[in-house]
């Protein structure tokens, strides 16, 4: 089910970065909508990126906290058109903030789609496989162990007590990819192939030979959270969120699309099983 949203990822980012630059001060919310002379069920809509607040608003909060100019800067910018059709990033700082809020909706989703047709999505990737991506990717080395745990820990969104449905869906040629080498391969599509058992794993595979499909555009990701649905496309360096009702429909459309032309459950878990003999006998 795609819903209209009600609050967009902008939003629930200045409102994340609102929450942090209040309990780095010391306050609670009522502490601080007394010294603003507001509500404090206002802050908590602002907080929680329920209401979008106005830049004079943003401004008004992180100089009664203390806050960096550059935190008041960067916050007031995204407060001017948070209610835009998309958010797109490119550069620091604000890369840096969209994966803080993409860490976030990723945390709330209940649902989660993902088209990754390059690469073993990232949700159910080892942590060998997601290592062996970034050293060869050229990331500095002391930045590579903290990005792996921060992917590793990511997982936990599908393993947990009330866990999201994972929808994930790869192509053949990535589940044939060396990555990492033979070993580190192996061990990944073994990991594969335990998902798939998964009862909130959908894991499905589109075989070489297919034509033409939506997921030969790119990687995107859709996630449905507190009655809302969001789409996140990044490249090598920029990201995009769609929250309007027209953008997630097209990628919904394209899901759709996608999953009829791939293989079901069963057949992606027998072809992975496949692929993994082949790899192990050839070893």
């Amino acid at each position: 089910m795609w819903h209209m949203v009600g609050t967009t990822p902008k939003t629930q980012a200045i409102g994340v970065a609102l929450r942090r630059a209040r309990e780095d001060a010391g306050l609670s919310a009522r502490q601080l909508a007394t010294k603003l002379a507001k509500s404090h069920t206002t802050i908590g809509r602002w907080e929680s990126g329920e209401r979008a607040p106005r830049p004079v608003d943003v401004a008004t909060v992180l100089s009664a906290l203390g806050a960096d100019n550059s935190l008041r800067e960067e916050l007031v910018e995204l407060a001017r058109n948070a209610d835009g059709r998309q958010w797109s990033s490119s550069g620091l700082p604000e890369q840096q903030r969209q994966l803080t809020t993409l860490l976030e909706i990723e945390r709330t989703a209940h649902r989660i789609v993902s088209v990754s047709p390059l690469l073993v999505p990232g949700l159910l990737q080892t942590a060998d496989y997601a290592r062996a991506m970034m050293f060869t990717a050229g990331i500095p080395a002391n930045e590579v162990e903290l990005r792996v745990a921060v992917r590793i820990g990511r997982r936990d969104v599908i393993a947990k007590e009330k866990p999201a449905h994972l929808v994930a869906i790869t192509s053949e040629s990535a589940l044939r990819a060396l990555i990492g080498g033979e070993e580190v391969m192996s061990a990944q599509l073994r990991s594969l192939v335990s998902h798939a058992t998964w009862s909130n794993v959908d894991l499905r595979v589109v075989p070489t030979g297919t034509g033409w499909h939506p997921g030969l555009e790119g990687p995107f990701s859709v996630f449905e959270y507190a009655g809302k649905s969001v789409v996140h496309v990044e490249n090598r360096v920029s990201g995009q969120f769609f929250h309007e009702l027209a953008d997630v429909t097209a990628y919904a459309d394209a899901i759709a699309t996608i999953t009829d032309v791939a293989l079901s459950q069963e057949e992606s878990a027998r072809l992975i099983a496949e692929i993994l003999d082949e790899q192990e006998e050839t070893s």
